[in-house]
């Protein structure tokens, strides 16, 4: 069974300029590609994605080129460094691009473009952040219609402080990491095989019509009652 695996490398720096994120993103997919599995890293930052919430923001707008192969992945992994403590606003752009994926639900069942996906989530960085943009983005992503395995966040920070980051500190050898990191990539190729001989079956717009049909009859006796 063919997996492929799209890890959006959400650094603010630019090609080609060396990216500690990268670095981590490229064990993962050492990883998976043992496994059986096809992976591209894409570096959010070569595309000219404008701010916005919708699938496409006019012309210029490269956002409908990375959404295209999203929805052509099975495992949707972010890749975001942190700043300030939280995670780096291109991952915040991308989760905010992502929002114009309800609008696309399927005719029948209502389910959104990333639902049959598995999310994960890399982070580095110096200091703290690592749970919280981890925390955020796979809660982000479940919303959107994704699957979260357990353990599908691996991470690498530094010491308190400005210091040297995950490569210039020898991140490579840091057992944690490299142990999250095994798990994330076992987890989520486990998920995407099941989601795919498994597909969810939830029919949202049978389940939405459903709820407001209960709420109006609710608010119809609430009306009658006090009339």
């Amino acid at each position: 069974m063919k997996i492929k695996v799209l890890i959006l490398n959400c650094t603010l720096k630019y090609a080609p300029e060396v990216s500690n994120t990268e670095a981590l993103a490229k064990k993962a997919v050492k990883l998976y590609e043992e496994l059986g599995a096809t992976c591209e890293i894409l570096r959010v930052n070569d595309y000219n994605v404008r701010l916005g919430i919708y699938s496409d923001e006019g012309k210029g707008d490269e956002w409908p080129k990375i959404l295209k192969k999203i929805k052509a992945c099975d495992i949707l992994i972010i890749a975001a460094p942190i700043w300030f403590g939280v995670r780096s606003s291109v991952a915040q752009l991308v989760i905010e691009r992502l929002d114009g994926t309800y609008e696309e639900g399927d005719k029948k069942t209502g389910q959104f473009p990333l639902y049959g996906k598995v999310a994960g989530v890399i982070v580095t960085g110096n200091e703290d952040g690592a749970h919280d943009v981890a925390s955020n983005t796979l809660f982000n992503l479940t919303h959107l219609g994704c699957t979260v395995p357990p353990n599908v966040d691996t991470y690498w920070v530094g010491d308190a402080g400005p210091g040297p980051s995950y490569i210039e500190a020898g991140g490579d050898t840091h057992p944690y990491t490299n142990k999250t990191t095994r798990y994330m990539v076992h987890n989520t190729l486990f998920m995407a095989k099941l989601l795919k001989k498994n597909p969810i079956p939830t029919n949202l717009k049978k389940l939405t019509e459903e709820a407001f049909a209960y709420s109006k009859q609710k608010e119809d006796t609430k009306k009658d009652y006090a009339g």
